[in-house]
């Protein structure tokens, strides 16, 4: 990286955090003059200094000797898991086990961030979102900066705490239900989102149903997400939303006028059937793929730009904005192999924007998101399954697909 755009850098790293020139010289005990001449691309800082300035400006020390590139912002969702491993869940008013219980990053920040962050390290990773001033989300912070993700654009709530959210895990099937605290992402707004220094390839935002403040109604824009993405794109960014499945509200409400903001929609079957009243199953319980084509090809009416991408247990769908449809089975995973399914879709997603950010082929993308979603399966939370991108290539040929 050259002096200059290590200059730039500086002073909007600097500029971000509200600090004058001086008030940085004396943090790194160098004269004000010192850093004028860095932000005016004159010199760089010694070595040493690397860490310290890393540590002021809350990102890695790579971030600062890589630069700035245009990589993928994740908004939104942000909270801590408490996962429980149950022997099996109760009929109302009965009794089960908890078997073992831990804590996990969860949401769709943290989630999806860590996962990239695992599969190529190389990409830079920023999260937006709202936490409360507790430990839950200290906790959440301090394992995405672990991983080199900058998180300059979280922000602390005044008065509400950080979301935590319950996960009751079925040891023997993977199968879990969630209790969920909605917590600070419940006043997550737009002007969390500093649009105007945003830079970026790809924006990613979820989960859309779960923020109530974005949410909400727009007078000009039919919700406030929908006003907000509407925003990003003028800037050129490619935006992205994700889902998450409730039993409560009006998925069309909130979802369509979204869609003609987005370049990519990508959720699950359920999400996606209950925006078009379509049911994504049979009688029998099999996967409808023609409903699921009719619901993609909806979307693609609403508005969204160039894919929409639908993932369930069995494959990954997608469909561009000139109708290609492409489906991809999952893999057949052995027995015993799963461990969990929290997160699952949020690994499925990683794998699609990493497929996107590179100009993967579309069947490509969703092989790829495929492995990502079983590799997190291997393991109970949320991230501690994820692998390298080479390895997940090594999963294309370890197993077969399943047959829909």
């Amino acid at each position: 990286m050259n002096t200059v755009d290590f200059g730039n850098m500086i002073l909007k790293l600097r500029k971000k955090l509200g600090m004058t020139q001086l008030e940085l010289a004396q943090k790194l005990n160098v004269s004000d003059k010192a850093v004028s001449k860095w932000e005016n691309g004159m010199g760089y800082p010694e070595i040493t200094q690397l860490p310290v300035l890393a540590e002021i400006f809350g990102v890695s020390v790579d971030y600062l000797l890589k630069g700035n590139p245009k990589g993928i912002v994740i908004a939104g969702n942000i909270l801590t898991d408490v996962v429980n491993m149950i022997d099996t869940y109760p009929e109302k008013n009965m009794l089960a086990y908890i078997l073992s219980s831990s804590q996990a990053v969860g949401g769709c920040v943290p989630n999806t961030l860590i996962n990239l962050a695992k599969i190529d390290p190389d990409i830079f990773l920023s999260a937006i979102g709202k936490i409360g001033n507790d430990e839950y989300g200290r906790y959440v912070i301090s394992q995405m900066k672990k991983y080199g993700i900058d998180t300059n654009g979280i922000s602390v709530s005044e008065t509400l705490s950080t979301s935590v959210g319950h996960v009751m895990t079925e040891v023997n099937t993977g199968e879990r239900t969630f209790f969920h605290s909605k917590g600070a992402n419940a006043e997550f707004c737009i002007n969390d989102v500093d649009v105007d220094n945003l830079e970026c390839k790809i924006f990613h935002i979820g989960y859309i149903m779960l923020l109530d403040e974005l949410d909400s109604n727009d007078p000009e824009y039919g919700t406030k997400m929908a006003r907000l993405l509407h925003n990003i794109s003028k800037k050129g960014i490619k935006t992205s939303i994700d889902v998450v499945s409730s039993t409560i509200g009006d998925y069309a409400s909130k979802i369509i006028p979204v869609l003609k903001h987005c370049d990519y929609a990508i959720l699950n079957e359920t999400e996606s059937g209950m925006v078009t009243g379509l049911n994504p199953r049979n009688d029998d319980g099999s996967v409808n793929v023609e409903n699921i084509r009719k619901t993609m090809e909806a979307f693609i009416k609403y508005g969204v730009r160039e894919k929409v991408i639908v993932h369930c247990v069995e494959a990954g769908f997608m469909m561009n904005a000139d109708g290609k449809f492409t489906v991809v089975p999952s893999l057949k995973l052995p027995e015993g192999y799963i461990k969990g399914s929290v997160g699952a879709g949020d690994s499925f997603a990683a794998g699609c924007l990493y497929g996107l950010y590179n100009g993967y082929e579309d069947e490509k993308i969703l092989e790829f998101a495929s492995c990502a979603a079983a590799a997190n399966l291997s393991e109970a939370d949320s991230i501690s399954g994820m692998k390298p991108k080479k390895e997940l290539e090594k999963m294309y040929t370890m197993y077969e697909r399943q047959k829909i």
